[in-house]
């Protein structure tokens, strides 16, 4: 089979059963779509950061602090999809599509939920949050609004992972991507028109970045449920079971509670680094996120490619092949260690002009390179870390990941981060190196465990 067959077999999506036959074409038909779906997610902030930049530094420090908060949003949604998928592709590898999709109605059901505590605490507390993570009053006054608008529009981003998880955890990534390639395709329409005011659009400000977002990830949604309930996928909900199962929901509760735990540790962490960064003004938390934002923009295939071995682990556990599992492991992580590397290798030469491209402020495009820099040295590790993490997550065994994430962030990255940047007197630059060595030791740990075994024993 061809190069050019098997990417378009990935574009178009495919039929195959990923639990027989080739583990290198199953995986790159299965990470192809879901590199693009993630490319796509990352770009609402991207396109939001781009256009926000040049409205001012305190515009740029309200996305910045917003996008703070929001991962802890992201942490929620992620957890509990990554459960779903976990659920959905072990029934798919059983040969279960019914109870496949009554584990879909309970997941939108609970993101519903959770979507309105989210929602609501974001539109009555947007101010205060702010402030908690350090915005001056100039910032609170520019993004309160910017804030509440995509607080309060949470339940999109909550549907936007589960559905989506429900796509990759059935084996059907390019569905998901076509989802984040229409829902971003409206945004960047949108952004520069609602923030600068083009045609009949009224000008915004920053706050046309959130409507904008808000509105692509909502229309997004809509085209989910059209794919779920027409029969698009290989889940199929039909309307006798859009129902409550206590039974079902206590089942992805179970595996989705730690899942959640799991990212709410890794991202308050990022957000607790924002809040060090902050203590040395806005220039340092603006170079920061614009280091952040491109270093995530260019992790994106490595996240595909272990969303590819999530999925193959939980359809080869639930078909019985734990062999089989533990070798698309492997496989993904030689994938993905020979692009991390290259990445390293460019992102170490042309860090000042890739940085020059989303900023033109001389004082956040040195503190951005030299942050881009210090944590492309620890590229090789996050290629091995985010494989195995997520090879935990597909059999759904989230507590081992949720115990080494702890360990490595919040005792040693946050400590080591603070002892750097303060005790050390190293400034963001003591921050920015916590970041490579927390996920070095994040690597050693997993791949420790993985090796034990206990993952191919989960039930879920």
């Amino acid at each position: 089979m061809s190069v050019a067959t098997v990417v378009r077999e990935a574009l178009s999506g495919s039929n195959r059963d990923y639990t027989e036959g080739n583990i290198r074409r199953a995986i790159v038909i299965l990470a192809i779509p879901m590199i693009l779906e993630m490319v796509m997610e990352s770009l609402f902030g991207i396109v939001d950061m781009f256009f926000v930049a040049r409205l001012g530094v305190d515009s740029l420090a309200t996305v910045a602090l917003t996008e703070s908060l929001l991962v802890l949003v992201f942490g929620i949604a992620m957890g509990l999809s990554m459960a779903t998928t976990a659920f959905v592709a072990r029934r798919i590898g059983e040969k279960d599509a019914k109870g496949a999709a009554g584990g879909a109605v309970q997941s939108i059901a609970l993101g519903l939920l959770l979507s309105v505590i989210v929602g609501v605490s974001g539109i009555l507390f947007a101010p205060q949050l702010l402030r908690l993570m350090g915005a001056s009053e100039a910032i609170v006054a520019v993004g309160s609004l910017y804030t509440r608008t995509l607080l309060g529009g949470s339940v999109t981003i909550f549907l936007l992972f589960l559905i989506n998880g429900v796509f990759r955890g059935a084996g059907d990534p390019a569905l998901a991507m076509r989802v984040l390639w229409f829902a971003n395709g409206l945004n960047m329409v949108l952004d520069p028109c609602l923030i600068n005011g083009w045609g009949p659009f009224p000008r915004l400000n920053v706050l046309g970045a959130a409507v904008a977002t808000t509105t692509g990830r909502g229309l997004g949604v809509a085209l989910q449920l059209f794919f779920l309930l027409k029969g698009y996928s290989r889940v199929r909900v039909h309307a006798h079971e859009m129902r409550v199962r206590l039974d079902v929901m206590w089942r992805l509760l179970k595996v989705s509670f730690t899942g959640i735990l799991q990212f709410l540790i890794s991202t308050a962490s990022w957000a607790c680094l924002v809040r060090l960064c902050a203590g040395f003004g806005a220039v340092a938390v603006a170079g920061y996120t614009v280091a952040i934002k491109i270093f995530l923009f260019v992790l994106l295939p490595s996240w595909g490619m272990s969303g590819a071995a999530a999925t193959l682990v939980g359809q080869s556990l639930g078909a019985g092949k734990p062999q089989r599992a533990e070798a698309a492991v492997y496989q993904t992580g030689r994938f993905t260690t020979v692009y991390m590397g290259a990445v390293a290798v460019l992102s170490l030469a042309f860090a000042p002009w890739i940085v020059a491209f989303f900023t033109s402020d001389p004082a956040v495009r040195k503190v951005a390179s030299d942050c881009f820099r210090l944590i492309s040295l620890g590229n090789v590790c996050y290629a091995w870390g985010m494989v195995l993490i997520q090879a935990f997550n597909g059999a759904g065994d989230t507590k081992t990941p949720s115990a080494i994430n702890f360990f490595c962030y919040w005792c040693f990255q946050i400590p080591l981060a603070w002892l750097l940047a303060i005790g050390s007197g190293w400034g963001p630059r003591g921050v920015f190196t916590a970041i490579p060595a927390a996920e070095t030791a994040m690597t050693i740990s997993s791949l420790i465990l993985f090796r034990r075994g206990a993952w191919k024993r989960k039930t879920i």
